[in-house]
């Protein structure tokens, strides 16, 4: 098949922009007035954190650590316990990653249309045009993850009851997406409508969920279904990962790998497993790219040199220049043996990997290849077959 980067030239990533794309744990910066909800109580202790793109929130002053655009947004939510994020609607996707904790998310424009308790690993994908909020109910440092679709996702919707409350504490919000603090002085505009409460024959039309329907969108650690014949590099030491598609069909290259979730998102989401000393083996694609580490300890490695390598570990990102040579590690497992990492790749169609000469090669010694519709296939059947002159 043909290589998965159009333009052969090398991109080589340099040591400022590779510690411009590494986002630790200990980079995030909080934002305690994102929403207009800051003031209402039960909801005034929320901590927002956008990480990749600006996601929605709705104070200039949020703090944003890479503002590169992806074709997807990251960001999280930190709260105490007892605290909530109230109902409000989302245009794109958004996905939740619970990275640890226990989080009550329920649905509808009065929160009643259905309810499920997430904990850690849970993967969850709401769909689009529902209201939607959560509570934290379980450890103080719970946090919920976030992806959200397209660059450009059209800001968010709050409940009618949401804005009502917060006009009460003074805040407001405009046309254009700022929040108005009348309390601490600010003075509402006369050239920008403030947002009212969306018209009840609008909530009418919103489509319903039941709790059944919600079930099929959450990925559980025990609905991951990963195979260990996902990708070329399985097939050499070193390389031997695990792979579990969950939204989108993303990277694999087993053709019979199907994901939980096959609605487009503007992404797709994939968990990789490995022992220590095992990884994905270098390669590269043309697609957005930020890697989300879970459990152990990782090396990410770019331009295949060694100097460039980074180690990570859980609650760290990374993002990945497209066209960039990478490979990614685990050198150190969790209590059973393994680290796990979410990719996150932008797109919603599949994602064709380039592998490196090396991969290739002792891939093709243990009778391994790639097929022409860029999925694994036996090498001893591939060269027996006839090409067209």
């Amino acid at each position: 098949m043909s290589n998965a980067i159009v333009d052969a030239t090398d991109v080589i990533v340099d040591a400022n922009e590779i510690e411009r794309r590494t986002i630790r744990r200990s980079d995030w910066v909080p934002c305690n007035s994102a929403f207009i909800d800051c003031r209402t109580p039960g909801s005034d202790r929320k901590e927002n954190y956008s990480f990749i793109g600006a996601g929605v929130s709705q104070n200039a002053s949020q703090y944003v650590n890479l503002e590169v655009n992806h074709g997807f947004n990251t960001g999280a939510a930190g709260m105490p316990n007892g605290i909530s994020n109230n109902l409000h609607l989302h245009f794109t996707a958004e996905v939740f990653i619970n990275l640890g904790g226990e989080f009550r998310l329920r649905w509808g424009v009065d929160g009643k249309q259905g309810e499920y308790i997430s904990h850690d690993g849970d993967i969850v994908t709401i769909p689009t045009w529902i209201f939607r909020g959560f509570t934290n109910e379980g450890p103080d440092d719970g946090i919920l993850y976030t992806v959200l679709g397209r660059d450009d996702n059209g800001g968010i919707i709050w409940g009618p009851s949401v804005l009502r409350e917060a006009e009460s504490y003074g805040l407001h919000l405009t046309a254009d997406n700022k929040l108005i603090d009348t309390v601490a002085g600010d003075v509402l505009p006369d050239d920008v409508p403030l947002i009212t409460p969306m018209k009840q024959h609008y909530i009418d039309e919103l489509t319903t969920y039941t709790v059944e329907d919600m079930r099929s969108r959450v990925i559980q650690p025990g609905d991951r279904k990963y195979s260990s014949a996902a990708l070329l590099t399985s097939a050499v030491e070193g390389g031997r990962v695990e792979l579990a598609t969950v939204i989108g069909y993303g990277m694999s290259e087993n053709r019979r790998q199907v994901p939980n979730v096959t609605e487009p998102h503007s992404f797709n989401l994939a968990w990789v497993k490995a022992e220590a000393g095992q990884g994905v083996l270098r390669h590269r694609h043309g697609k957005t790219q930020a890697l989300l580490f879970k459990t152990g300890r990782w090396e990410v490695t770019l331009n295949g040199d060694p100097s460039t390598t980074v180690n990570l570990g859980a609650g760290d990102t990374f993002s990945v220049p497209e066209g960039a040579w990478r490979s990614y590690v685990c050198v150190e497992g969790d209590e059973t043996g393994s680290g796990t990492v979410l990719v996150i790749n932008g797109g919603d169609d599949r994602v064709y990997l380039e592998w490196a000469p090396e991969v290739v090669e002792a891939a093709a010694a243990a009778d391994w290849t790639i097929d022409p519709n860029g999925y694994l296939a036996p090498l001893g059947v591939m060269v027996t077959a006839t090409e067209d002159d």
